[in-house]
């Protein structure tokens, strides 16, 4: 069949836009717009039909094209109304009234780039099938597509902003059914390291064990288990300095809510979440971390990135230092110690998953390596040891044994029974 065939069946349908009757073909040329493409068509059924009439004198048929096509009644001056187009419902004659709602709902956020997005209505939806399965069209545009591009191009004029199809600032929803449009906004992502200074702050929120986070008598109704966390020291700045919805942390993994991290600092990306504000000093975002977390926590090396780097911070390997200060239950003597750590040096560790977290963490045997272990200090009643190892291996039951959980360990080596009366992470070294 065709394109003029095809386009006789799509007027025999009822009215249609040239935005509507251009999409139908809009696989079979570039350069042209829908609406290029609708009129062209339909002023070729207006002349095909103009010659089919004069040729026999019967002119029913130029007046059935010529209420199809708004540009056939300017030009041959047919009388009456233009009759609303069935298939959109005559929505791309307000194409500009949608922009403006777009824009108003965009309201005074700060962004670069938008990308437009259309929830069709089932009734359109429903007039886009029944006009391809009764007319055989095979080389059209969905509704929504044309819908995004051309409201896209009104935005971008009418803002100064491009559209972006990749990582858009803002994506803009218009919802057919609703009237109505809506904004999703990119997070802001900031990368750091932090230095946790304090023992007892867990490195995210924790959600009250007793409510589940909903507010009771035994955490003073905030629904969290403990204060503060590094989470919230360092988001709080974030979201104030953004004026975001709330912050999510992102860690390069987490060191035990009792134990310190030092050195260098662990690596993080925190999220703003539908920030209003995206031009930020990270210098003076670093600064006002550092006040507020009043040094518990301490930040450095703030900078902008993608969200592509949560993931590689996520799967990146990360090996880490710990200082352990160990007790033991019974006398130990020094030279029996070093060699029980020397005996660990360069050794697969099988590691059960420890008591303490069986309870959030999957019941696996976990194989690490101790790469390197020493006696750093040595007194009476403790000893200072350092250990560079695998990260994801637990040292405290490297040292414990954990009733037998963890081999070899520490205490399996001595005989005697050794815990991490306190633990400090001094390196993650990713």
């Amino acid at each position: 069949m065709s394109i003029l065939e095809t386009a006789k069946k799509i007027i025999e349908e009822g009215p249609i836009c040239d935005h509507c009757m251009g999409r139908q073909f809009a696989k079979l040329s570039t350069g042209l717009t829908n609406v290029e493409r609708g009129q062209a068509i339909k002023l070729a059924l207006t002349m095909e039909g103009d010659a089919i009439f004069k040729e026999s004198g019967d002119d029913s048929l130029l007046e059935e094209m010529a209420k199809s096509s708004k540009y056939a009644r300017k030009t041959l001056k047919i009388e009456g109304e233009d009759e609303k187009c069935w298939v959109c419902l005559g929505i791309f004659e307000n194409l500009d009234v949608w922009a403006d709602r777009a824009v108003e709902s965009i309201g005074d956020r700060e962004y670069s780039t938008i990308l437009v997005g259309t929830k069709v209505s089932g009734l359109i939806g429903e007039n886009e099938e029944i006009l391809w399965s009764e007319c055989g069209i095979t080389q059209a545009e969905q509704f929504k597509t044309e819908m995004n591009r051309e409201v896209g191009k009104l935005i971008s004029a009418h803002t100064g902003k491009d559209v972006e199809f990749e990582r858009p600032d803002l994506v803009i929803t218009l919802d057919i059914a609703d009237e109505s449009t809506s904004v999703q906004v990119k997070s802001l992502y900031v990368q750091g390291r932090y230095r946790k200074l304090v023992r007892g702050i867990p490195q995210t929120r924790w959600p009250c064990r007793s409510c589940g986070g909903r507010g009771c008598e035994q955490c003073d109704n905030t629904g969290k288990q403990y204060p503060e966390s590094v989470d919230e020291l360092i988001g709080k700045e974030l979201v104030e300095m953004t004026e975001a919805k709330d912050s999510k942390f992102h860690g390069a993994g987490r060191e035990d809510i009792d134990a310190l991290m030092l050195g260098t600092g662990r690596p993080f990306v925190v999220e703003a979440v539908s920030p209003r504000i995206r031009s930020i000093d990270v210098w003076e975002l670093e600064k006002k971390i550092n006040e507020f977390a009043d040094g518990k926590v301490e930040v450095e090396g703030l900078k902008i990135v993608e969200k592509a780097v949560i993931e590689t911070l996520k799967s990146s390997k990360a090996d880490k230092v710990y200082n352990l200060k160990v007790t033991f239950k019974e006398p130990v003597s020094t030279d029996k110690l070093e060699d029980a750590i020397n005996s660990l040096i360069g050794v697969q560790i099988h590691q059960r998953t420890p008591q303490r977290v069986a309870h959030r963490r999957a019941d696996l045997v976990r194989k690490r390596y101790v790469h390197n272990m020493k006696l750093v200090e040595r007194t009476d009643d403790f000893a200072i040891i350092e250990v560079h190892c695998d990260g994801g291996l637990y040292v405290k039951e490297l040292t414990s044994g954990d009733d037998g959980r963890t081999e070899p360990s520490l205490t399996g080596l001595l005989g005697i029974q050794a815990k991490v009366d306190e633990l400090n992470v001094i390196k993650v070294d990713i």
